[in-house]
């Protein structure tokens, strides 16, 4: 009963998930499927999430054993998601971007797979029912926070300019589409004096996510310390780092898009092989890679829009993952840069690893835990991977790259204490932007943009943070409770096949101990 609750959620949530710029929250959506958001679609939604949360309620699975119960708790936090998303953050009815993202980002996820033959009739369709989508904004935006509008508003102008180049390139029309879109920014501008100023989600609300969504054992403010600390750390690490290399020249930027992408099929390679001779991660033979390929002429247009990389799905795990990349240049924005100047430090740890933990859960024995739908474990496990490479002596040969994975370190740590504390509302989004640009630093429009979108999707940019520590805490435990068996191998390969599942919830598995997931069900609040 419990595997064909979780088959019947699944195929469901393919079909009525909200889309938004993530890669690792794409879900391939079923044929003929085009985005719905109409009052009778919200309230169809609404009466099914509660449907399958009466059919959870009816299995009995307390006399089960641990590994039935873990795919019932991580089941109902699926579907406290779908609460989350739609009756608490409410992006269909306060943020305007969200229906930038029902709009656009179907046209942008159809173009990336490197071959589809049926790409051009896919975006016609999309690009069709723009308008739709468009309309539905206007009826149901009725809470509209400002700065979520001034975001989607320069979203807008953007893609007025770099839709129709993106689709010419494809041969496509976009005409209807733009005028859509130009009609919903010059809506949104006429009425952005009427729209409230707070962008907070509130602590309740914040705190259902934090709790019973992601299972996630300590109160907020713990998220906040842990992040001034790990702040701290990185910027001494990269001090370090800065007098330790003192001496030694800048490494070059890539020399073209050849060499680029060149370089990084060889350190994709020499990641496999430090692995296997350091014994740190298992690679079956029929894993599949994650490779650059140039940025195609119908993307690049739109690629600020969303990540440009191709993770493929269920269906295709067995494709290689692609990662476009523009040419390497020494303007280009932060992550794009780093990866110009080393693929190994910009990519393959980070983005790489997801790639690789995705393909090996879509493969995990029990079908229950096979779908992507948390942040926390994923993105935990990947800036896990960053610094424990660092570590393990990857980049011994690389110190530009070792300055960089501490920058990396400070990033993410100010994006948690930010995302909680904009959650909360005790900061505003200038005061946000300003730490991003003095403390990390980024550039100004990456700090604009990025305090927006903390604020707009709150818990997302934590994950990094948060789910490190969760990881770090459960090796911990791990190699005090096994002693001399712990093997470090054994505990990575387990951790990447079950990487869709909170940690809390591994940590019930893996070592008998519930502690984690009762701690998290004491601070959450009431549905």
């Amino acid at each position: 009963m419990l595997r064909q609750l979780a088959a019947d959620f699944w195929t469901w949530r393919a079909a009525t998930r909200p889309d938004n710029g993530d890669d690792l929250t794409r879900m391939e959506r079923p044929a003929g499927w085009l985005a719905d958001w109409s009052d009778r679609a919200v309230s169809d939604l609404r009466a099914k999430a509660a449907d399958f949360t009466r059919r959870l309620d009816s299995i009995d699975v307390s006399g089960e054993p641990v590994a039935v119960r873990v795919d019932a708790r991580l089941l109902r936090s699926a579907i406290d998601r779908v609460h989350w998303e739609n009756d608490l953050l409410r992006g269909w009815q306060r943020h305007p971007g969200f229906y930038v993202d029902q709009a656009v980002i179907p046209i942008f996820e159809a173009m990336l797979p490197l071959e589809s033959p049926d790409r051009a009739a896919t975006v016609s369709a999309y690009l069709r029912h723009i308008p739709v989508i468009i309309d539905q904004a206007k009826t149901n935006l009725a809470d509209v926070a400002a700065p979520f509008a001034r975001l989607a508003i320069d979203q807008l102008d953007r893609l007025v300019r770099d839709l129709p180049a993106s689709m010419a390139a494809l041969s496509l029309l976009a005409t209807d589409a733009v005028d859509a879109l130009e009609s919903y920014r010059d809506w949104l501008v006429e009425r952005l004096p009427t729209f409230g100023a707070s962008a907070a989600v509130g602590a309740d609300a914040f705190g259902f996510f934090l709790h019973r969504v992601a299972l996630y054992p300590q109160p907020a403010d713990h998220i906040v310390q842990l992040a001034r600390s790990e702040w701290q750390r990185a910027v001494a690490m990269e001090a370090v780092f800065a007098q330790r290399f003192r001496h030694v020249p800048p490494a070059p930027l890539a020399a073209s898009i050849a060499d680029q992408v060149a370089t990084e099929d060889a350190d994709e390679k020499r990641l496999r092989r430090f692995y296997a001779e350091n014994a740190i991660l298992s690679q079956p033979d029929d894993l599949r890679r994650y490779l650059f390929a140039p940025m195609p002429a119908y993307l690049a247009p739109l690629a600020w829009l969303a990540v440009p990389d191709d993770l493929t799905s269920l269906r295709r795990a067995g494709e290689d993952a692609i990662r476009y990349v523009p040419a390497p240049r020494d303007d280009l924005p932060y992550f794009e840069r780093a990866k110009a100047y080393d693929p190994l430090c910009g990519g393959l740890i980070h983005e790489g690893v997801h790639a690789q933990q995705a393909a090996l859960s879509w493969q995990h024995p029990d079908p229950v835990r096979r779908h992507y739908y948390d942040s926390l474990p994923s993105e935990g496990i990947a800036f896990y991977h960053e610094e424990m490479t660092l570590q393990a002596g990857l980049f011994a040969d690389r110190p530009d790259s070792m300055r960089q994975i501490a920058n990396f370190l400070r990033l993410r740590a100010i994006r948690a204490e930010l995302d909680v504390e904009l959650a909360l509302g005790s900061i505003s989004l200038d005061e946000a932007a300003d730490r991003l640009l003095r403390l990390v630093p980024v550039d100004r429009e990456m700090a604009f943009h990025d305090a927006t979108g903390l604020a707009a999707r709150p818990g997302q940019r934590l994950s990094y943070q948060a789910g490190k520590q969760q990881i770090l805490d459960l090796l911990a435990s791990a190699r005090v409770h096994f002693g001399d068996s712990f093997d470090l191998r054994r505990f990575h390969d387990r951790l990447w096949s079950e990487g869709n599942v909170p940690i809390a919830l591994q940590r019930w598995e893996l070592l008998g101990d519930p502690s984690q997931l009762a701690a998290a069900d004491r601070l959450a609040p009431e549905r």
